[in-house]
């Protein structure tokens, strides 16, 4: 009987909240212990920043041809070597005259494409019947890399801007992390510019542009070879086109595989 009497004058519920009061989840009623500052304070050469891309996407591909540009990216986004979202779109409408091409880290591209939203949003707001060039995104974009990188937190991007100009012109271009950019025909990021740019620049005729059709043939080519020889690339991808009608985007398209060629490779 006496053992019963000392157990029910202990408190029910250790470190419980009191009537009415907020549960500290952390540690019942006791007060949340802070860390020593020197553990929380910046370093001698200051805070800590990522070194590396984590989730990222590979190769983008744009063509300019006579009429506006198309911007080409598969949908797959890398964890590691692990092909974790294969449904992800990495071409992206921006206005009526502008698409977006990211590839990189894509934590980075969705922070930097919301940045180029919330920009579009305070252009609006002005009323002025202005709207953003792709010539303009473009310089706006080296400046904001370039911020970054000269802050030592740069966003791991490769982005391809395409669209029209004022005059109707088409205009391409890519900006690297770095603030870097250079406007071309034709500008790829990741291994496309390594197994892309030839296959494209070898059919560019002489004394003209490229076609619609040609540069839709050109884009599905380079989509195949990227997907055989790009372990980062999959066989689904999309196509942003812009135009002086505006912009679309096309797809999920698919590669048409044939690995008969496989049982020829030896040696590996």
């Amino acid at each position: 009987m006496l053992n019963n009497y000392n157990s029910m004058a202990q408190p029910l519920w250790q470190n419980g909240p009191t009537p009415g009061a907020f549960y500290n989840f952390t540690g019942g009623q006791q007060q949340t212990q802070k860390l020593p500052k020197e553990l929380t304070a910046a370093g001698p050469f200051g805070t800590k920043r990522s070194t590396s891309s984590i989730t990222t996407g590979s190769s983008v591909l744009g063509i300019r041809y006579d009429g506006g540009v198309m911007i080409a990216a598969d949908t797959l986004v890398s964890y590691g070597s692990l092909a974790r979202y294969q449904n992800i779109l990495r071409v992206f409408p921006i206005n009526n005259n502008i698409i977006l091409g990211g590839g990189g880290d894509f934590a980075d591209i969705q922070s930097i494409k919301r940045t180029i939203d919330q920009k579009m949003i305070e252009d609006q707001c002005y009323a002025d019947g202005i709207t953003m060039k792709p010539k303009a995104l473009s310089s706006w974009l080296t400046r904001v890399l370039y911020n970054r990188r000269s802050r030592m937190n740069p966003l791991y991007i490769d982005v391809v801007v395409g669209g029209i100009e004022q005059d109707g012109t088409p205009y391409l271009a890519n900006v690297d992390l770095r603030g870097r950019a250079y406007e071309d025909y034709v500008v790829a990021t990741g291994f496309a510019r390594h197994l892309a740019l030839p296959l494209v620049r070898e059919r560019k005729p002489k004394d003209r542009e490229f076609t619609a059709e040609e540069a839709s043939e050109l884009i599905r080519k380079c989509m195949e070879v990227l997907y055989y020889r790009d372990t980062r690339n999959m066989a689904q991808y999309t196509v942003g086109v812009c135009n002086a009608s505006g912009t679309t985007i096309d797809g999920p398209c698919k590669v048409s595989e044939n690995w008969t060629f496989a049982a020829t490779i030896k040696g590996y």
